[in-house]
Formats: C-alpha cells, structure tokens, sequence
C-alpha cells in the first residue's frame, strides 16, 4: 500500500459517453460522443501525454523533474496541466504562429515557462530537442523528459484507456459499429487501435471489431496522402485551419496500422466542412470544439457514416447501428471564431 500511495496522480480523467439524439437524427443511426473535450486540458492529450508523465516521474520519485514539450496548442495544454498535477515544471515550445489565447493559457494560468521559436511545428520540436534539451543546458540534480506530442508507445498506451472505457460504458447489447477520430500526428489514432484491438470482438457485432474512420482535413492530411501514395509520405506544407492536425507526416506507427488494419478507413473533408461542423456541434449540443475536432464531428452532418459504416444497408438496419465519435475537443476555439466560420464559409 506504501508504494501505492507514494505514486503520483494520474493526470487524466474517465469521460463521459453519451447519446446524441441531435446527431443521431442527422446521421440516421445512433450517435454516442465519447467527451474528451471535458479532459483536465481540454482535450484527449491529457490521456496520452498525461500518461507519458506519470510513467516518468512514478518512475524517478526522488527526483526534480522538468518536462519539455513542443506542441502548436493542444499537446502544451496538455503538458502544463500534468505537470501541475504531478508537481513539475514544465517547458512548452510553441511556433510563432500558435494562437495568443493558448501562450496565455500556458503562461499565465498554468505557470508553464513558453518559448516561440520556428514557423511551424517541425521547428519548434528541433529547438527543444538539440537545445533547450542539450545537456550542458539542464541544471543538476534535475531529470529533463521530453514529451512528444503524438509519437511514443506511452502516449498511445494513454489514449487506448478511451476504448478501455468506451467497452465499459456501451449499454448492454449494444455493439459497436465504429468508432471516428481525428488524425493529427497519430498519438490519438494509435491509441484507438491499440483499444480496438484488445476489446474489439467483445465491443464490434457478430465477432468483428468496429470500423475505425479516421478523419483530417484536406491540407493536413498526411495520413490519407500516404494511403493515396501507397507509401508514407511528408506533406510539403500544412495549409488547412485545423493547426492541432499539423504534422506533416503521420507517425510510422499509424501508417503501418492504415498498411495492415482492413476495418481502418482513411477519410478527408475540407476546412469548411470541419469548421461548419464545429458552429453546427455547439447550436445542436452547447459544447465547442476546434476544427481538428469538428473533422470528426461533420461525419454525422455530411454522409460520411452512411457512406463507411452503413455502406448497402437500408434505411431501417442504418438506423440500429451505433457509431461513436470521440470528441477530442481543443484549445483554438471561441465564439469570435466560430462566428468568423459562419462568415467565412457561409453557414
């Protein structure tokens, strides 16, 4: 009990999962959205990262420990938010076109110390690591962890826990039929996997595992130009709104999930689309979220569902299947914004 009690707390929350009848209507089949949004950060990086986290500083308690982590929005949050749980410092290294309202977030409500170097993400990361991360720049007797945002076994193990939960909180009987995610980097695609894979006969109908439809947005879709490539491929440039999406290449791991995984499908929709859906998502549930969110939203909104999962069935059997959407949620959202949306796209 001793060692139990000496452990950290874990940095992440279980989420609710819930019945969208507004969805569920608009799709034509049952919607159940799994809420990461309501994670300590905000967003679902608090299951991955925080996992990540809490093995590093379980693991060296006797230590001072200080976290470093690049990140356009999400992944910081994420990051400052575990280390005040688990009474650390934290250093979060941003590009100089992440959003003001996320660095004051960072800096003045969790205390995290920022740092804004390089135009996009990539560059960002290769500041940290060769260095904010080069030993001659860690002060004694201090044990610095570097957080990747997306591409560590740890952070994958973290975002599994969502289908850990998902297999608990599916009423009786109710089997299901896919769940949908956003695809930035991967660290949340990869966890869903890993989830699906061990609970997937129990948790799909018949003995099947769940369709897995992984969404991004035109501009930032690294993932679905490797599937269309068929070999995995960097994109030139990000050009999409969704900035929680811009990795310009997938993590190895999920394109080797999208190579072998026949029941994982790789689905684009535009800026549009995403951003629409997220002005849509908060009139229909009172709950905002960020384009990369909005991604997998718009799926009940534009026939995508019916499209994948629901491919030749009628009208009758499309209306007993059940799809969970995972609300990942993120930090690059506010009413200005989604009034810009509704502006820009014409809502």
């Amino acid at each position: 009990m001793g060692s139990l009690a000496a452990e950290p707390p874990k940095p992440w929350i279980e989420t609710p999962l819930i019945r969208s009848i507004p969805l569920s209507r608009a799709a034509g089949c049952n919607i159940f959205l799994k809420l990461e949004n309501l994670q300590p950060s905000g967003s679902f990086k608090s299951r991955g990262i925080g996992n990540l986290m809490f093995r590093a500083a379980a693991s060296s308690p006797s230590q001072t420990v200080h976290f470093y982590c690049s990140s356009e929005g999400n992944a910081g949050l994420a990051c400052a938010t575990s280390a005040i749980a688990l009474g650390a410092k934290a250093t979060i290294v941003v590009p100089v076109t992440a959003a003001p309202a996320v660095i004051r977030r960072l800096r003045d409500v969790l205390g995290a110390t920022v740092v804004q170097t390089g135009s996009i993400w990539p560059e960002a990361d290769a500041h940290l690591r060769s260095v904010l991360l080069a030993p001659e720049n860690q002060p004694p007797d201090t044990l610095a962890v570097y957080v990747p945002p997306f591409d560590h076994p740890d952070v994958w193990a973290g975002a599994a826990t969502l289908v850990d939960e998902i297999t608990a909180q599916v009423p009786p009987a109710t089997p299901v039929d896919a769940i949908v995610c956003s695809v930035g980097g991967g660290g949340l695609l990869n966890g869903v996997m890993e989830g699906v894979a061990r609970h997937g006969k129990a948790l799909g109908r018949g003995g099947s595992p769940p369709k897995v439809l992984a969404l991004e947005t035109v501009g930032a879709d690294s993932l679905n130009a490797s599937v269309r490539a068929g070999e995995h491929v960097t994109l030139p440039a990000i050009t999409s709104i969704a900035k929680s999406l811009g990795a310009t290449r997938v993590s190895a791991k999920s394109w080797e999930w999208a190579r072998t995984c026949e029941h994982l499908i790789s689905e684009t929709v535009t800026d549009g689309e995403a951003a629409l859906a997220c002005v849509r998502f908060l009139e229909d549930m009172r709950i905002l979220v960020e384009p990369a969110c909005g991604a997998t939203v718009v799926t009940a909104y534009n026939g995508h569902l019916r499209k994948h999962v629901g491919k030749g069935l009628g009208d009758e059997e499309w209306a007993t299947r059940n799809v969970v959407l995972v609300v990942c949620g993120g930090s690059n959202a506010n009413i200005d914004v989604l009034q810009e949306y509704r502006e820009t796209y014409n809502a």
